[in-house]
């Protein structure tokens, strides 16, 4: 147990500091748009869900390929190279003066972030499967933790600029480089090596050569569901509340800081004791039923206090993911823990590319005069929609395994 604590604890501070170089970022993000292209609001957030859509096909198509190329070479190596390339992206970013060159960065910073995948793969192959759930849900704390301190020093460094995030988003890429490179061990070995195929190596290979195990084809897509609705968050909050509310950089990522801290109070302790009392199924089933109450309080909300306050409680939803990465990790044999979270980051990423264009656009419906009620909060509702059918398809899913209920 104790030779897995210190890799354990590298690759959550890996994951963290890249989570804080995303989260750097957001806040001037409206501001950046608008400064590099001119327009309104509402047009700087349809731009900023073309940004967040082409990087996330790029993810998409490049994931299950780097996944695999994990079982085949190794989780370090791939990570490296990914860190690598997104510290020199942020550079390029930072000095961007127009909007078809920050396109050009987030299509590199699409291919580059396989970290999540890598980071997941390598948490599933230092534990046992009665720990993955939980391990799963320590990322989703690292990640809260950096979401935390990321917006918060973005926000402030947005006072300076909208170009100083970018700079000190490489420099924590950079760390997160030396940090790698120094003390993270390998994990892959010669029993759990898995030969690269190129057939496998796309998003569409892999979801069928997974999807031939039992149980597995529901689960992703319920996976895919909750994340284009989840993503409402990222997608329009910013637009959201400076248009409902006014705030400026610093409050938002104020409230994004306030998310994070539940995020990793929820991912990195509430999770494991409501997974302990009630098992995998009954964690999604009750996830799914908060998201609802949770999107549907929001929509129509017209009190910055009252979102303050409601931002933070919004997070506890999030027990879904690891919940359902679990279930999904132990149905996987050990040299393809790669290639799953290869397709999970897949979903993912699908859900990347659709969610910000449907939820930027509904924002700009509601907010531009093109309809007849002006509700910023519109995309909330469809969230709450499509938790509907998440419900559903859950409810369709095979008896829990005795796995799915340790």
């Amino acid at each position: 147990m104790r030779e897995q604590r210190l890799p354990l604890t590298v690759i959550l501070l890996t994951l963290m500091i890249d989570a804080m170089g995303i989260g750097l970022i957001i806040p001037v993000m409206p501001a950046l748009i608008q400064e590099v292209d001119g327009g309104t609001l509402g047009e700087a957030a349809v731009w900023g869900g073309i940004l967040t859509s082409v990087f996330a096909v790029m993810q998409f198509a490049c994931a299950p390929m780097l996944g695999s190329l994990s079982d085949r070479f190794g989780r370090r190596l791939v990570l490296l190279v990914s860190l690598a390339v997104m510290a020199a992206d942020y550079l390029v970013m930072a000095v961007a003066g127009t909007i078809w060159l920050l396109l050009a960065g987030r299509i590199v910073a699409g291919i580059a972030s396989a970290t999540s995948a890598v980071g997941y793969a390598y948490i599933a192959d230092i534990s046992k499967p009665e720990e993955k759930a939980g391990r799963f849900g320590l990322i989703g704390a690292a990640f809260g933790i950096g979401f935390v301190i990321g917006p918060l020093i973005g926000g402030a460094l947005g006072e300076l600029g909208t170009r100083a995030p970018f700079y000190a988003a490489a420099g924590l890429a950079a760390l997160n480089f030396t940090l790698g490179f120094f003390v993270l061990p390998e994990t892959v070995t010669g029993a759990t090596r898995r030969r690269f195929q190129w057939s496998r190596a796309n998003p569409f290979g892999s979801f069928a050569a997974l999807n031939r195990m039992p149980g597995i084809g529901r689960l992703i897509l319920l996976f895919f569901l909750y994340q284009v609705a989840f993503m409402v968050y990222p997608a329009v909050w910013a637009y959201f509340t400076e248009a409902r509310f006014g705030w400026d950089p610093a409050m938002i990522g104020l409230s994004l800081g306030s998310f994070g801290i539940a995020m990793a109070v929820v991912q990195g302790g509430l999770i494991r004791l409501i997974l302990k009392r009630f098992g995998d199924r009954a964690t999604v089933t009750f996830g799914i039923g908060f998201n609802a109450c949770a999107f549907l309080a929001l929509a129509p909300v017209a009190n910055g206090t009252l979102a303050l306050i409601l931002t933070p409680l919004t997070a506890i939803g999030a027990v879904v993911t690891p919940a359902l990465q679990g279930m999904l990790s132990r149905r996987v044999a050990d040299d393809a823990q790669g290639e799953l979270q290869g397709v999970l980051t897949s979903a993912t990423s699908l859900a990347l590319i659709l969610s910000p264009l449907a939820m930027t656009w509904i924002f700009f419906a509601f907010t531009g005069g093109g309809m007849p009620v002006y509700l910023p909060g519109a995309p909330f509702l469809l969230s709450m929609l499509l938790m509907g059918v998440c419900a559903v398809v859950f409810a369709g899913q095979a008896p829990a395994e005795r796995a799915d209920r340790v």
